[in-house]
């Protein structure tokens, strides 16, 4: 597998998550998994930004080259906000070959732990000019309790 279509093409990363990829060793001694070592990639080549608004949480997300149909936006375990999607290599057409390659192909992913008062029935997401904005509105803070006023009763006995 040449690893440089993964994107990972940095001197640093590349004999260790080779290696990793490549052997089965690291599998018997409790290492991680192909698909950790592919999902942690694909999450730290995702990049984001994420904003705090006083009524929502705003998550900004790169997804070059994809369509508003190849993104998928959900909600897991109740509060992780998942952001998934892939991009393809294009066909080789017969007679041209690359020469070099520098865009990302492969899965775009990152997971966000939301806070307590985001509201996860009220999330949309735009995608334009690849890049995706998901918004998660806040659940509204509780209005303080009024004092309950009880009126007190004469009686004439």
């Amino acid at each position: 597998m040449d690893i440089r279509f993964l994107g990972l093409d940095s001197p640093l990363l590349h004999t260790r998550l080779h290696d990793m990829l490549e052997s089965d060793a690291h599998k018997s001694a409790g290492g991680p998994t192909r698909t950790y070592v592919l999902d942690a990639k694909a999450m730290a080549a995702t990049p984001a930004d994420v904003k705090e608004h006083p009524n929502s949480y705003v998550f900004v997300v790169d997804m070059p080259g994809l369509k508003p149909g190849d993104i998928k936006v959900q909600v897991e375990d109740d509060n992780v906000l998942l952001i998934s999607g892939e991009r393809k290599r294009e066909e080789e057409r017969e007679g041209a070959k690359y020469v070099r390659m520098e865009r990302r192909v492969g899965k775009f992913m990152r997971k966000f732990a939301l806070p307590e008062d985001a509201n996860t029935d009220k999330i949309t997401a735009v995608c334009e000019d690849g890049v995706l904005t998901v918004t998660v509105e806040k659940v509204p803070p509780p209005e303080p309790k009024k004092p309950k006023i009880i009126e007190s009763a004469v009686t004439n006995d």
